[in-house]
């Protein structure tokens, strides 16, 4: 044999047992065979299977395609408690005639895996809805609603409800005091699609708050076809939309207003003119704090000095006139009751964040007022003006005609400073007539604590209030924020500036309280009201809709 023919491979074997050129300490013996794979990698990690144990399969099972599956080992009949209590959390029963509100914020406090999928939608086109385009349109309504003042949970609901009317399933609202955000995931495999906006400017506007609300509920329906083209008009129109009521207007009303609440707390003719010519003074006075950038702030500062200097000026020149009353009427234009209102019923409802952040801004413009007044009774004190805590209380349950006449034309007054629409306006005047009456016959008449007269007029305020809204299919804020008027506490307020302004800080301090004592129990009250009107009365239902509602546009 020829070295050319003894460096040929005779064979694989040949080759692994006598090739020389193999020097490794992990080369394989010789005699010893290695048995040939399938074609396939051997796997070399430490988890595999030994050869000869075969682990057992359950017959047809099915490939886990998600982490959300149930193992294959689960039994329902066998399942431990899984939830707190043991027995578990008692079904939500979703009523499909109730109105939209109801259904959403239902819908919203369930798991995102326990909420029914939505109905086929005709007005989606056949390649599906446009994602980013139905998100961005929820978003500018949502926008809109909290910009209004409207509720942290209200305005998911609505959320949740345009993006549903749009077939949008999995969509996950979040709503802050200043940031809108939503998401929306298609499936448990895609990507999620998130959209967020933030709200730079707030304005008082319940007309242009129904309007939005109208929009809503005529997407809601199932025999009316909105598209989003259509939605983008109305919107737009909603936006363009001027105030129903000019400036002027405005400013006679807010005189009007602190007339009539002068007189809810026992001044007369003179005082009702002195208390208006006050409250228009302050209210001209924070319109030019405005149109000159300055903040809201300074505005309520500026606001709540004219009406006290007005009362100051008349106790200095010893003229037979309720001063105290003056200052009184004042205050109560410029107490901050719907973000008050507000606050508290995001706090109710579980929006802690929202809840804070409002109740924060009614403090700062609480504080404005304190200083604002406290600058001028410090200085009408000082210059020997005599003012009286006690004064402004007298001879209120003396005339109960005056005083719901008053209560009437306050809460209508406070109507129009909201701007809201004209069909609403009579609506809200008798709810006020009848929370300050079911008030003055408790505290009065009754002889119960002032916080409880107050919690139960605002729940009726409340009560009402809700039930207008299902007739109307609109929101309730309308028909119970000026409603609440003659219940805020003014007079409170002004004896514990008053009291400090006269050095006299532990009565100051009673009175403040008793003041927020008797805000929060007007919050509480119309939230209370609210829900028991959700609970217990099934009006407004979607099966009685009006058909003009479907056919006519904004």
């Amino acid at each position: 044999m020829t070295e050319a023919e003894d460096r040929k491979p005779r064979s694989d074997e040949a080759r692994t047992t006598y090739d020389p050129e193999i020097t490794s300490e992990f080369a394989l013996p010789e005699g010893l065979a290695v048995p040939r794979g399938a074609g396939e990698s051997e796997s070399t990690s430490e988890f595999t299977v030994p050869q000869g144990l075969q682990a057992p399969q359950p017959p047809s099972a099915e490939q886990e395609g998600s982490a959300f599956s149930l193992p294959r080992t689960y039994s329902a009949k066998d399942a431990p408690a899984a939830f707190t209590p043991a027995t578990g959390v008692p079904a939500v029963s979703l009523i499909k005639d109730a109105p939209w509100q109801d259904r959403m914020r239902t819908m919203l406090r369930m798991p995102v895996t326990e909420r029914p999928a939505p109905e086929p939608v005709q007005r989606a086109e056949e390649e599906g809805p446009a994602v980013p385009r139905v998100l961005d349109l929820t978003l500018r309504i949502g926008e809109l609603l909290l910009a209004g003042g409207e509720g942290a949970e209200d305005v998911e609901a609505a959320m949740f409800a345009v993006c549903r009317s749009y077939g949008l399933d999995r969509c996950e609202p979040n709503v802050t005091f200043t940031l809108l955000s939503i998401s929306h995931q298609p499936s448990l495999v895609d990507d999620p699609v998130t959209a967020s906006r933030t709200v730079r400017r707030r304005g008082t506007d319940y007309t242009r708050l129904a309007a939005v609300f109208h929009l809503v509920d005529d997407l809601t329906d199932p025999e009316t076809h909105v598209s989003l083209e259509e939605a983008y008009r109305r919107l737009a129109e909603i936006r363009r939309n001027r105030h129903p009521y000019p400036g002027w207007a405005l400013t006679l009303a807010s005189g009007l207003l602190a007339g009539a609440a002068s007189v809810l707390v026992g001044g007369g003719l003179l005082v009702f003119v002195a208390a208006a010519l006050g409250a228009m003074l302050g209210d001209r006075l924070a319109w030019a704090c405005a149109g000159r950038g300055l903040p809201e702030f300074y505005q309520f500062t500026v606001a709540a000095m004219p009406p006290a200097a007005i009362g100051v000026a008349f106790s200095l020149t010893h003229v037979g006139v309720n001063a105290s009353a003056v200052v009184t009427g004042g205050l109560f234009a410029l107490l901050p009751g719907r973000a008050l209102v507000a606050g508290v019923q995001d706090g109710l409802t579980g929006f802690y964040i929202t809840a804070s952040a409002r109740l924060l801004e009614v403090m700062y413009f609480f504080v404005g007022i304190v200083f604002g007044v406290l600058v001028v009774l410090y200085f009408g004190v000082k210059v020997g003006g005599k003012l009286d805590p006690d004064a402004a209380l007298g001879g209120i349950s003396a005339r109960p005609l005056v005083q719901i006449a008053a209560s009437m034309v306050l809460s209508l007054t406070f109507a129009v400073l909201l701007q809201q629409e004209r069909s609403t306006v009579l609506a809200v005047t008798l709810n006020g007539g009848v929370a300050w009456s079911v008030y003055g016959a408790m505290n009065y008449a009754g002889g119960i604590s002032p916080v409880a007269s107050t919690a139960v007029a605002a729940g009726l305020v409340g009560l009402f209030g809700q039930l207008l809204s299902r007739f109307r299919f609109a929101s309730a804020l309308p028909y119970t924020t000026a409603a609440i008027g003659p219940l805020l506490p003014g007079s409170a307020t002004y004896f514990g500036l008053l009291n400090m302004a006269q050095n006299e800080v532990d009565k100051g301090l009673v009175s403040l309280a008793k003041a927020a004592s008797l805000a929060m129990a007007i919050a509480i009250g119309v939230n209370l009201g609210s829900e028991i009107s959700r609970l217990t009365l099934r009006v407004g239902s979607a099966g009685k809709r009006r058909a003009a509602k479907r056919t006519r546009g904004f």
